[in-house]
């Protein structure tokens, strides 16, 4: 109890000190404002889920990053289904309900969901607005791919009653009272969508894009979540054979020359302001942290490692990629009392809300 009192005392303080100017304004009206493993995928790749949580889950998808610029008014969304081949549209009305619902649990508080649903309007259409401007043939005229039958970065109506069973009612209307009010707004930094990322759980601390994938956001840097450490999975364990390390690394990097003792193949990480693992030594051959995560599939970048009795213990913290909004921070300070804009405005500095 004394643990959470801490911490809640110090979010306060934290959006106390919190540049706040950019919060003045009405935001159905452009007011300015600071905006899945995983129920997600890995980025840069395609965007979603690297953002997508199966119904229920507290644990997105982790969108890729987009590189496509410039905003363009749309009323659908279209989405390649990846197991049918199909294209199916979406309206906008309808699309935000079951993107949230990809991401988080119906039990979110209110803020939170309204936070999910900015950022993930955000996010998916400045895939459209990409997709639209410089097509990839490959997505059939689509904006983005997904697998809709397993509810990936979105949840058709269907999938939300086979889930949701007798709840699916009063779930599906929590939701859809959540993100009516924000049907529409987005994020936008120069004129333009931002890269409105998301994930799970952080380590603590945000990750900034530059350390993490090499491209520099302003938005997208490092602020403290300190609400993360109390949640369900902020911290899990992953044990290795000498044997199963070898063959999971091999298979990505096939050029690590494995001699010696096992308690030696492992070096010195370098590491983000974060605590995220940027590169590590793996018998004398530098390994990207991102590529070393994907490899051993461990939740997070963030991580610790010892060797005894024959093994290797991993002891990860946080869920996902750490770059944007936490989705249990955003929770978290949905609790403390913070409404959905200040939600935003901590998790993406420096970025605006508009209205559609």
């Amino acid at each position: 109890m004394k643990k959470k009192i801490i911490a809640g005392a110090v979010l306060v303080l934290l959006m106390v000190l919190m540049p706040l100017a950019a919060l003045g304004g009405a935001p159905a009206s452009a007011g300015s404002l600071s905006p899945a493993e995983s129920a997600g995928g890995e980025p840069p790749s395609s965007g979603g889920s690297e953002g997508g949580a199966a119904s229920g889950s507290a644990e997105p998808s982790e969108p890729a990053v987009p590189t496509g610029t410039g905003a363009v008014s749309n009323d659908s969304f279209k989405i390649l289904d990846s197991r049918s081949g199909e294209v199916v549209t979406v309206p906008d009305a309808d699309f935000l309900p079951g993107a949230v619902a990809a991401e988080v649990p119906p039990s979110y508080a209110p803020e939170a969901l309204k936070a999910q649903a900015v950022a993930a309007y955000t996010y998916y259409s400045h895939l459209r607005s990409q997709q639209r401007s410089n097509p990839d043939e490959s997505l059939k005229g689509a904006d983005f791919s997904a697998d809709l039958s397993i509810g990936e970065k979105f949840v058709t109506d269907e999938l939300m009653r086979s889930r949701w069973g007798e709840n699916y009612e009063s779930n599906l209307s929590k939701i859809k009272e959540a993100v009516a009010p924000v049907q529409g707004q987005r994020l936008v930094s120069e004129g333009e969508y931002i890269d409105a990322t998301y994930y799970a759980i952080s380590a603590g601390i945000t990750e900034s894009s530059a350390e993490i994938w090499g491209g520099q956001r302003s938005y997208l840097t490092n602020v403290a979540s300190p609400g993360d450490v109390f949640a369900s999975g902020y911290q899990t364990t992953a044990i290795f054979t000498p044997e199963d390390l070898k063959e999971s690394l091999s298979a990505v990097n096939s050029g690590i020359s494995f001699e010696g003792e096992p308690a030696d193949w492992l070096g010195e990480a370098q590491r983000t302001a974060a605590g995220s693992v940027k590169s590590i030594t793996v018998c004398g051959t530098e390994v990207p942290g991102g590529s070393f995560r994907s490899a051993l599939r461990l939740r997070s970048q963030n991580f610790t490692v010892s060797f005894a009795e024959n093994q290797f213990t991993f002891t990860v913290r946080g869920y996902g990629h750490g770059v944007g909004m936490s989705q249990v921070g955003a929770e978290y300070m949905a609790n403390q009392g913070a409404g959905y804009r200040e939600i935003l405005a901590w998790y993406y500095p420096g970025a605006a809300l508009e209205q559609a």
